[in-house]
């Protein structure tokens, strides 16, 4: 478990990113049912996978002090989607890892939302969090994604692409290319080596 006390948010020059609440949970179902934003995605989810999720969001909050946030557009008080830290858990020659993702409405695309937000959630994870390094991976179909991993300026090494175990072969978002930031102390914490965060 992460020993660190989780803030109530996160804010940047535009947006809140804050803990969950019950208005969420409409807006956020509505998002994760429209094929466009779950392009790259296996499946859009039902109203139950969509509350699920933000369960699962919530208790990752309270067992390692970190997770997705819910965005929030401060100008016109609306929700957005979400941006956040992630244990990465599969196997993998990366793993464990703590990911950096996003997923966002799509009428809230192309105005600079998902890097903004990320650049504040990375900030948390390399300041609060004393993280070594942060990570964020896609299928490599994702271009919009990439697009905002390069924003954030994670490197991205092609001998690294992996298949995702989570899907079959032959699926068309099974190839995923891994982007990698690094905090620039050498002293900070990596996930595994004993002075961070570890997973089972």
């Amino acid at each position: 478990m992460m020993p660190t006390v989780v803030p109530t948010g996160l804010r940047s020059e535009r947006l809140h990113l804050r803990r969950w609440r019950e208005a969420d949970l409409a807006p956020f179902a509505d998002l994760n049912a429209d094929p466009v934003v779950m392009e790259y995605y296996p499946a859009p989810l039902s109203r139950a996978e969509s509350d699920a999720m933000v369960e699962r969001i919530e208790g990752c909050f309270e067992d390692w002090g970190f997770g997705l946030w819910a965005v929030e557009v401060v100008a016109a008080d609306e929700f957005a989607g979400y941006v956040g830290l992630w244990p990465a858990t599969f196997e993998a020659p990366f793993t464990p890892a703590v990911e950096v993702g996003w997923r966002l409405a799509h009428r809230h695309w192309g105005r600079g939302f998902a890097p903004e937000a990320a650049r504040a959630a990375v900030a948390d994870g390399f300041g609060r969090l004393e993280l070594g390094e942060i990570v964020s991976f896609t299928a490599a179909i994702n271009h919009p994604s990439r697009r905002v991993m390069e924003k954030l300026g994670m490197t991205y090494d092609p001998t690294e692409d992996f298949d995702h175990p989570a899907l079959p072969d032959g699926h068309r978002l099974r190839r995923h290319v891994l982007y990698r930031l690094t905090h620039p102390s050498p002293d900070a914490r990596r996930p595994g080596d004993g002075s961070g965060p570890t997973w089972d």
